[in-house]
């Protein structure tokens, strides 16, 4: 009985003990938590939720979701993981269906985020965020299916192991410095970390291009007296590249410690010492990621100062020395009640900039807004970027190389751990190209032919055909173009082509042929019924085409003639013959040709087909310029006897003048 007495005693001393060290260290996680120590906090809520009994559901929920918090705030693709535990646990509040439901967008979990923002619309029917995430869920299918033609690519240049690097930004209009923040590893000894993901604090570097288009070896803008233990980074320039303007967070252990943006000037070859700029009265209200609109003046930030649509949202003011005037929100087109960040606007007054609120593929899009002024205000119309310059991570941070549709962003795609690197886009010159080969009828190549192109637009190009025969012009998108083909000796041809709708590059292969002129042209697609003259049903494509290149040579009078083989009586074989060239001039006669513009004649077996090269190489058995007369086909074995007569079977044309009027 003693015994059982003081194990019992020992036991409960210890879960006492126990007891008093999980509320010691749940304590110690939320103050880190408030404190925005984000990666401590999540090692601290990790530790605890193992040792959570399951009765406990409602502290297994809070710490669960506390910890998805962090992991979110650290851009962890485990963040997922933790608001599912808190769900299971019963989480008292609504919003963690919200927070599943993005993390799960995050992860391209598409139906099963549309799934919990649903249920959260349950209790927030009119949530923006909510309703925009299924929007984008919905919207990855055609974002996937129809992607922009932009290029983008990670630049091993500038990416780190382990590092944080982002936020890139062009220096001059040479665009030949690059500026950019990241993680400093060779920070001073002694100095902490970055109390929100207990990495390195960042700092800017800056890079430049050679004359070989090489960058060189990253340097850091700031040393470390001036750098101190702050965090530094997300830059932007004057237009004049003078004056260099950043965000700049303090690293205090102080929930109540703000982010705030300095400016530094750039004398000779070094900056500065920066100058704090005061954006608010309240220095407890945030302000980062400056952007500098063309005009010098006017700044684009972002804050989360009271009155704003939620979240962080984007800004703007004037500068006048070291104080921001006249500031107003972008308003409810731009901002939302999620988090819009990293303003960057280029020289056309476009703005981009990056945001979880508004409808994307997961994380931070970057979006386009296009700006029109209407009285005192400005109508925003945005637009989300697609892929593949988005993805379903973090997007953010781009910077465009002057007027051209190149430039770098950041992104965290890819990364379990949520580190950024820089990623190259170049959007390629949309190239809409026709080409191909002038022939005669015998698939033969016309040097020194001439194509000419007229477009719809106003296009009116000529070229001449190589040696080949092969030409290529180069049109615009969004046209109809036709096409005409003509060379001395030879008939004119014509086509046409479209590159209406076309988004991308293409290049379209338009091959001419050009009947040679005053010699028979042999019509290969012209059908009659056995021992008749009545055109088959298969006849029709080879009857358009004898159509179409009248109608491409008004001007011109032919001669249709059909010839048969030597079976048979010669006469019955006249009289079929004339009747079967009588029954092509009838064809188009009705289809509305003159018919002073067309002879019939048929020859029955009194003209056989003389071989030439092409039929040559098509029958090698037949030798070039061998008449297929009835005393050479007899020589011949039986199966290309009948090769012989199908080919003397056959309707020709052939011009007989070239000035009909």
């Amino acid at each position: 009985m003693r015994f059982k007495y003081a194990l019992f005693i020992i036991i409960s001393s210890i879960l006492f003990l126990y007891g008093c060290g999980a509320k010691s260290r749940l304590a110690s996680a939320d103050k880190k938590f408030e404190a925005g120590e984000y990666a401590s906090a999540a090692e601290l809520y990790s530790k605890l939720y193992s040792k959570i009994s399951y009765k406990d559901a409602e502290l297994r929920g809070r710490v669960a979701f506390n910890q998805a918090e962090c992991l979110r705030k650290l851009n962890y693709t485990r963040a997922e993981m933790m608001y599912s535990r808190a769900v299971r646990a019963k989480y008292q509040d609504s919003i963690v269906y919200l927070k599943l439901a993005q993390a799960q967008h995050r992860n391209a979990k598409y139906s099963e985020a549309i799934k919990n923002y649903n249920l959260y619309l349950k209790h927030d029917s009119s949530n923006v965020v909510a309703i925009n995430g299924i929007k984008g869920a919905q919207s990855f299918a055609v974002w996937k299916a129809e992607p922009t033609s932009y290029v983008v690519k990670r630049e091993n240049t500038f990416y780190a192991r382990n590092r944080y690097v982002y936020s890139p930004s062009y220096q001059n209009s040479d665009y030949d410095q690059l500026y950019y923040t990241a993680n400093n590893i060779q920070q001073k000894k002694g100095t902490a970390n970055n109390f929100v993901t207990n990495s390195p604090n960042s700092n800017i570097f800056f890079v430049k291009k050679d004359a070989s288009e090489k960058w060189s070896k990253p340097e850091p803008v700031f040393s470390d007296e001036i750098a101190g233990s702050a965090d530094i980074g997300s830059c932007a320039f004057s237009p004049d590249g003078r004056t260099m303007y950043f965000t700049k967070a303090s690293q205090k252990n102080d929930a109540n410690a703000n982010v705030e943006i300095y400016s530094s000037s750039r004398t000779g070859g070094e900056w500065t010492t920066p100058q704090k700029i005061v954006f608010f009265k309240d220095s407890t209200i945030s302000v980062a990621h400056p952007a500098i609109a063309p005009d010098g003046e006017t700044i684009y930030f972002v804050s989360d100062a009271p009155n704003g649509q939620g979240g962080k949202d984007i800004w703007k003011g004037t500068l006048s020395g070291t104080e921001c005037k006249f500031i107003e929100n972008l308003g409810p087109t731009i901002n939302t009640p999620g988090d819009e960040m990293f303003p960057y606007v280029r020289a056309d007054g476009i703005l981009y900039f990056s945001s979880d609120g508004h409808a994307g593929l997961g994380g931070l899009d970057i979006y386009k807004a296009v700006g029109t002024e209407s009285g005192d205000s400005i109508q925003w119309e945005v637009f989300n970027m697609g892929m593949p310059v988005n993805s379903n991570y973090d997007d953010f941070g781009i910077t465009f190389e002057g007027n051209k549709e190149k430039g770098f962003f950041s992104s965290n795609r890819g990364q379990i751990r949520g580190f950024d690197a820089i990623w190259s886009f170049v959007l390629p010159e949309k190239e809409v190209i026709v080409q191909g080969k002038v022939m005669d009828d015998k698939l033969n190549p016309i040097p020194d032919a001439m194509v000419r192109l007229i477009s719809n637009t106003g296009q009116n190009t000529r070229v001449i055909t190589r040696k080949d025969g092969t030409y290529r012009i180069k049109i615009d998108s969004d046209m109809d173009c036709v096409m005409l083909g003509t060379a001395r000796g030879f008939l004119n041809s014509k086509a046409s082509v479209s590159s209406r709708g076309l988004k991308g590059s293409k290049t379209y292969t338009v091959d001419l042929v050009l009947p040679a002129a005053f010699r028979p042209v042999q019509l290969n697609n012209i059908f009659f019924e056995f021992a008749k003259w009545d055109l088959t049903l298969e006849s029709e494509k080879g009857l358009q085409d004898l159509l179409k290149m009248l109608n491409d040579n008004p001007y011109i009078v032919i001669e249709v003639s059909a010839h048969t083989d030597y079976i048979g009586n010669n006469e019955a074989n006249m009289i079929l013959s004339q009747k079967r060239a009588q029954s092509v001039v009838d064809y188009l006669i009705n289809a509305g040709i003159n018919a002073n513009r067309l002879i019939s004649v048929g020859y029955g077996e009194e003209k056989p087909y003389i071989v030439d090269e092409s039929l040559n190489i098509q029958h090698p058995f037949l030798s070039v310029d061998t008449v297929l007369n009835e005393e050479y086909i007899l020589t011949l074995p039986h199966t290309e006897q009948e090769i012989a007569n199908q080919i003397n079977r056959r309707t020709e044309f052939k011009v007989v003048k070239m000035n009909f009027r």
